[in-house]
């Protein structure tokens, strides 16, 4: 059952030594401020917490996955300084996801937009329904995917980053998504899916978490200057939306 608050909701269940984090919105699980600086500050506390060994990423629901950042929210930027801080939402959720010492396992039961690929790319591993069509489609109002595409890029490589940025209005299926390496495994059916994201997180539970941890920052190399690329993309965002391009697109949007 999808949440009615405005805000969002988010919830974690640690089962063993397995956090299962759930996000949910009404408007198909997307990210509102507030929701993404709740995430990020989850992620800070289970990274420090010795009972936890792996953490789930999943959203309410069996339709979208995530629809990005919030629309009403962007449509209310006016400063410069406004853009900045919306945009660092997802630059700060990645970057905790980057630097969590837990192994951290998607769920993308449906499709993902825009900043919602940010965050299957920062997972570690991700199981996928054949429902996860991915699309990034920033550029149809006057802005670019700049925050997540360092880990994105950092999944399926410049190409595919072009091949999925620069056609913004097309959805790339689940498999797409596969075979460039954004999605780990996928799956004909939901139940498929987290029956084996069990057996799955299961056994990865059961490994030396000293091992993961040193393991995780081997797979992170080379990702530490993100802190402050990361903000500075976010400036850059926040410039565009505030362009009478992207102004005028989006009261198109709206109306």
């Amino acid at each position: 059952m999808s949440t009615s608050r405005t805000n969002g909701s988010l919830f974690t269940n640690i089962q063993d030594s397995i956090a299962t984090i759930e996000f949910g919105h009404p408007a198909s699980n997307s990210f509102v401020s507030e929701l993404l600086d709740r995430l990020a500050k989850e992620f800070d506390k289970l990274s420090e917490n010795p009972n936890v060994t792996v953490i789930i990423l999943k959203s309410e629901g069996e339709k979208a996955f995530c629809a990005g950042a919030s629309f009403d929210e962007l449509v209310a930027v006016t400063t410069l300084e406004e853009g900045k801080v919306f945009f660092s939402g997802f630059a700060k959720v990645i970057n905790a996801m980057r630097k969590c010492k837990k192994i951290i396992v998607g769920r993308v039961q449906g499709k993902t937009v825009g900043g919602g690929v940010g965050l299957a790319a920062a997972c570690d591993y991700v199981f996928a329904s054949e429902a996860a069509s991915i699309r990034l489609s920033e550029l149809t109002i006057g802005i670019a995917p700049f925050v997540i595409a360092p880990a994105v890029s950092r999944k399926i490589g410049v190409a595919g980053m072009s091949e999925l940025s620069l056609n913004p209005t097309a959805w790339k299926n689940a498999y797409w998504a596969q075979e460039k390496g954004l999605f780990s495994q996928v799956f004909d059916s939901i139940n498929e899916l987290d029956k084996e994201l069990d057996l799955f997180t299961n056994n990865l539970s059961s490994y030396n978490p000293q091992a993961l941890e040193d393991w995780k920052k081997v797979l992170w190399e080379n990702t530490d200057h993100w802190d402050t690329l990361l903000l500075e993309r976010a400036a850059i965002t926040g410039r565009l939306a505030l362009s009478e391009f992207t102004k005028s697109t989006l009261e198109k949007f709206k109306k």
